[in-house]
């Protein structure tokens, strides 16, 4: 058993602060879902449960909240369908599963997860991976299942446009919250959700979904089920969930090069974190954020846009959502 504490970090996506003016409680519905997840995963660590274990939790409360872009709620191709993407890493012994184009798993994490476990796969796609879901009993749904008003708009407006966005257009309707302007511009923000975690035992996981790019063509795989570039874990450094331009993110390997920077050039968390995120990326236009925590303990929720959805949690500490700088 450790005798550091177990900690939970979560991200629902970066992006700027949104032109409109907001209402002073316009972030609420945000706030308290951030919250309610983290505070889950935070229960499950401090009963015993594993990194592995809260970081899927979290992630499958994020897909099933349609104020993100993962699960219910996920963003719409260029025609107008879904393709959904996830990943999850076991810093205790590199072993890893993702799947990316479901369009009938309720919970692609869980999907991600059976694939870690069964061991003959690292990444299943496609009609591949959907099968394999359904020989391992998981939850399928109709593809309108995904679907949102609110994102349908959005794609609509970006496809007159004749442009991809990154993500969804203003706040879904989720936890009966009402609908009210977002606090970061949904045109302009990277719509992908995950976790990391330090477990009471000293091991690190991570996991990672997303819905993808609004107008998307239709077999485009991001960086979130890319073992290296969007999800990663290892319990010699780090475990990584990332968020943001995924073409620039897979470019740079960002999610193993922050575990690279501290193995090998003894850099610390926060400095591993920062050379990708402000340096690295930036240098080839890539915009957003990741989440990390290492190997004592140490957190470090970076991004280079105006913000990022996030929450951690340290021991039996309250939980702490932000949203901008």
């Amino acid at each position: 058993m450790s005798s550091i504490p177990p900690v939970i970090a979560i991200h629902g996506g970066a992006g700027t602060i949104s032109a409109a003016t907001l209402a002073p409680d316009a972030a609420r519905g945000y706030h308290e879902a951030l919250h309610a997840i983290t505070l889950a995963a935070q229960r499950l660590l401090l009963s015993g449960g594993s990194a592995l274990d809260a970081t899927c939790l979290a992630v499958e409360m994020l897909e099933d909240c349609p104020l993100f872009n993962a699960g219910h709620g996920a963003v719409f191709t260029h025609e107008e369908t879904h393709e959904l993407d996830a990943a999850v890493m076991d810093g205790a012994d590199l072993r890893a599963g993702a799947v990316a184009g479901l369009s009938h798993v309720r919970r692609p994490v869980r999907a991600a997860r059976a694939v870690m476990e069964d061991g003959a796969h690292v990444l299943l796609a496609g009609a591949g991976a959907e099968a394999f879901a359904r020989e391992r009993g998981l939850e399928m749904v109709e593809p309108a299942y995904f679907s949102t008003d609110a994102r349908r708009a959005q794609l609509h407006r970006v496809r007159d446009a004749g442009r991809v966005a990154l993500d969804h257009d203003a706040a879904a309707l989720a936890f009966n919250f009402q609908r009210e302007q977002a606090p970061l511009d949904e045109d302009r923000k990277m719509g992908t959700v995950g976790a990391v975690a330090l477990d009471m035992h000293g091991h690190l996981a991570a996991a990672t979904s997303t819905g993808g790019m609004t107008n998307k063509r239709v077999g485009r795989v991001g960086d979130s089920p890319l073992i290296g570039a969007g999800t990663y874990a290892d319990d010699r450094t780090a475990a990584v969930s990332c968020t943001g331009s995924g073409e620039m993110f897979i470019r740079v390997a960002a999610a193993y090069d922050v575990c690279a920077r501290m193995r090998y050039a003894n850099q610390s968390l926060a400095e591993a974190c920062d050379a990708v995120v402000m340096h690295s990326l930036p240098a080839i236009g890539g915009n957003g954020g990741l989440i990390a925590v290492d190997r004592q303990g140490h957190l470090s929720l970076a991004f280079n846009t105006e913000g990022m959805y996030r929450a951690h949690a340290r021991g039996a500490e309250a939980p702490v959502t932000a949203i901008h700088r």
